[in-house]
């Protein structure tokens, strides 16, 4: 008989095959192990049909990517650690030194700052258009520009683009686009099949998603996707994923399976409420300017009821304010920090509802024509009554007084 040790490490109890349940299993592996060295010099692990290595892929990730690509409309799926990695591994597979990235004026800081730090330092340049207007984009394509970068609705200010127009340019200049599809999280819109106008569009090229947002909607975790219907694309993102060893923990994987279930509901109920308290803070005369694609007022209105529709769920749970320039940057913050039921914080997509005051004009090449002058806060709705979330902002500006 083997030694205790060595017969708890090679135990021969196998369960029972055929266990079913509603959460898919979690499945934790850095090494996988092979029936033979026939199959394991057989295996390949790009085309998921075997496993080879944690690194690769394990049921968990496999399922998870199968079901993201269902929600978006793609074929394929990669994970990474986070929605800027997606941003970074895309640049990373897609561009090389003497490219050129564009990116629109209104994106994601982070992926600015990717370009002016990194992607510079490697070569790769990059210019800013703004995207409000197709024919800023179309005039500032080059022979260089390898990849165009769409955001819809525009991060922290919310303006939403002609993002029709906007691929249909990339398509007829040969340019790959990829989309930040965070906001509308394959709920809003479809990013691969957007068809408004007198042609129907194929769609974007790569579609990037932070999973922090609303497909885990807890709050707690940190995963991104990049996903593609183009299985050649998809091979080269591909290969630099593996190259770059980028891999996502199987908890955090179930954490985002867990979701994914309940995300439509919640992302309706995060609509619903943000809808109705910007329709209120419209009518406060402490703001200059509300931005939220839904109402009529906001930037980009009209394209935005064109792609997505007006019905509940089409809108996302984000919401901005510019307050008039009778409030300074002090009185701003005490409001945000008279707030109770809104936490100060990053990201959305949670339960809990966030504020967080931004330096606009750090953050644009210049201050935009359709922003009236102002500080300006971004809320993040979360799941809370609409009257509890009402009359704390209430509360909160009657301190401006």
């Amino acid at each position: 008989m083997a030694d205790l040790t060595t017969t708890l490490i090679h135990h021969p109890y196998q369960p029972p095959a055929g266990f079913a349940a509603p959460q898919p299993g979690v499945f934790k592996a850095s090494t996988v192990f092979f029936p033979n060295v026939a199959a394991m010099r057989h295996f390949d692990w790009k085309d998921k049909s075997a496993y080879t290595y944690g690194l690769h892929g394990t049921p968990t990730t496999y399922t998870l990517e199968e079901r993201l690509c269902t929600l978006e409309g793609g074929v394929q799926c990669l994970l990474v650690p986070s929605g800027l990695a997606a941003i970074a591994t895309v640049a990373l597979a897609l561009l090389r030194s003497g490219d050129e990235v564009l990116i629109p004026d209104n994106a994601y800081g982070p992926s600015k700052a990717l370009a002016e730090g990194e992607l510079a330092h490697w070569g790769i340049t990059h210019r800013y258009f703004d995207p409000m207007d197709p024919a800023d984009l179309a005039a500032k394509i080059s022979p260089k520009t390898r990849l165009v970068w769409l955001e819809a609705a525009g991060s922290v200010t919310l303006e939403f683009p002609d993002l029709c127009a906007q691929v249909r340019i990339c398509k007829a200049a040969g340019v790959l686009c990829a989309l930040d599809n965070t906001w509308g999280a394959g709920l809003a819109f479809k990013p691969f099949d957007l068809v408004p106008g007198e042609q129907p569009v194929l769609g974007v090229d790569v579609s990037i998603h932070a999973l922090t947002k609303y497909p885990s909607g807890g709050g707690d975790v940190l995963m991104g996707s990049v996903i593609t219907q183009d299985e050649r694309l998809h091979m080269r993102l591909k290969l630099c994923h593996m190259r770059l060893g980028l891999a996502v923990g199987a908890n955090d994987a179930e954490s985002v399976l867990r979701g994914l279930p309940s995300m439509a509901l919640r992302y309706r109920q995060h609509d619903e409420t943000t809808r109705a308290l910007a329709q209120w803070c419209a009518q406060r005369s402490e703001f200059a300017q509300v931005l939220h694609p839904a109402l009529p007022q906001s930037p980009g209105h009209a394209r935005w009821q064109a792609l997505c529709g007006d019905a509940p769920g089409a809108a996302a749970g984000l919401v901005s304010v510019v307050f008039k320039t009778a409030y300074g940057q002090d009185q701003v913050d005490a409001f945000c920090d008279s707030l109770q039921l809104f936490k100060i914080g990053y990201s959305w997509g949670g339960p809990m509802s966030l504020v967080m005051p931004y330096q606009l004009e750090t953050m644009r090449s210049s201050w935009p024509v359709h922003l009236q002058p102002g500080i300006l806060v971004r809320f993040s709705i979360g799941l809370e009554s609409a009257a509890d979330l009402q009359a704390d902002l209430l509360q909160a500006l009657a301190r401006l007084k």
